[in-house]
């Protein structure tokens, strides 16, 4: 049964999925057509966003902590209209336009009774290792777990929800607030939300860094103060120096946010950072690193663990997945449309 925005499946409809079978083995293959169980609806998927976790689970097999153990489906940032409804599911109806939550908790530990439910851990989280993702054109997921989106909101805005919050939590965990200085590394599609957000919020002055000038071009239309091009053979000393030259009296910034989950980044973030200040990581990287112990804790630095600009239809979902690994396409935030 087909509307004018989107498609009831029956017995004949196929459903496709982008499946990782192993590091560096992608493809879009057809899969089951899920039925809700109960206290489920069934979703048309309409818009998933590429996130950078999803890159490196296919180009280097774990992200973290998590290595791909079997193939799964990618994707976790996903927009999408209810198709079907399981047995007492009453909130939602077919043809409610809904983003979806990736992570679904217990709901019943002391985590998830104290409000940090993102901190279960029993969290089932889309994509990461070894649960799927939602990257199929359609799927099933828990009613309590998907949320209306207005008619004003598109599928491709609604998308961006599980990466908004992301930046919206980090914002409020690094604790900076109106007319304090803040420093974000990295200007992927994590930094550049962060820095809507900040700005929303009256933070000034706020300098924004990245090894790619495209997207620190974004980053100047968006109404970052400062921003600075890092060049990979300076040290993380020198590159921190420099981030503290655009301050004032080259003491660095109050805050600061880590959006790239890299080392070198990760310990210029934190020498950048003024004595007294926070610097919180945001970025996903390598489990191990080498921090500069000594320089943080002397300093008394705490440390706290239009954005789209390509889209795919969803059978060309490995072109989206090839254009958001090059960063020579300008590429900042890809999305797969169903």
């Amino acid at each position: 049964m087909a509307t004018s925005s989107f498609q009831i499946p029956d017995k004949t409809t196929k459903n496709y999925g982008i499946l990782l079978n192993k590091k560096d083995d992608l493809k879009v293959v057809e899969i089951p057509m899920p039925i809700p169980a109960a206290n489920e609806v069934q979703l048309q998927l309409k818009a998933c966003g590429i996130c950078g976790s999803d890159v490196h689970l296919w180009k280097y097999g774990e992200i973290g902590i998590f290595p791909v153990t079997g193939p799964q489906l990618l994707g976790h940032e996903g927009a999408g209209v209810v198709t079907a409804v399981g047995k007492d599911v009453t909130h939602l109806k077919v043809g409610d336009r809904v983003a979806i939550e990736a992570g679904i908790p217990c709901s019943s530990c002391s985590q998830c009774m104290a409000g940090r439910y993102h901190l279960c851990p029993d969290v089932v989280f889309k994509s990461t290792p070894p649960y799927d993702g939602i990257l199929s054109q359609y799927l099933t997921h828990p009613a309590r777990w998907v949320h209306k989106i207005p008619d004003n909101v598109s599928y491709e805005q609604g998308a961006l929800l599980e990466p908004l919050s992301v930046a919206i939590s980090a914002i409020e965990r690094v604790g900076v607030t109106f007319g304090r200085s803040l420093l974000i590394t990295g200007a992927g599609p994590i930094g550049l939300l962060v820095l809507a957000v900040a700005k929303a919020t009256g933070v000034s002055p706020i300098i924004i860094t990245d090894v790619q000038p495209s997207r620190l071009e974004y980053a100047k239309k968006m109404g970052a103060d400062f921003v600075y091009q890092v060049d990979p053979k300076k040290s993380d000393v020198e590159v921190a120096k420099e981030i503290r030259a655009l301050t004032k009296n080259n003491e660095g910034c109050e805050y600061t946010l880590e959006c790239t989950g890299i080392e070198s980044s990760f310990r210029a973030a934190i020498m950048a950072t003024r004595d007294a200040g926070v610097c919180c990581l945001v970025g996903v990287g390598k489990n191990d690193q080498s921090l500069p112990v000594n320089n943080f804790a002397m300093r008394e630095v705490d440390i706290k663990d239009h954005l789209i600009t390509h889209k795919y239809d969803f059978m060309d979902g490995l072109k989206a997945f090839n254009t958001a690994a090059d960063y020579s396409t300008g590429a900042i935030k890809v999305q797969i449309i169903n």
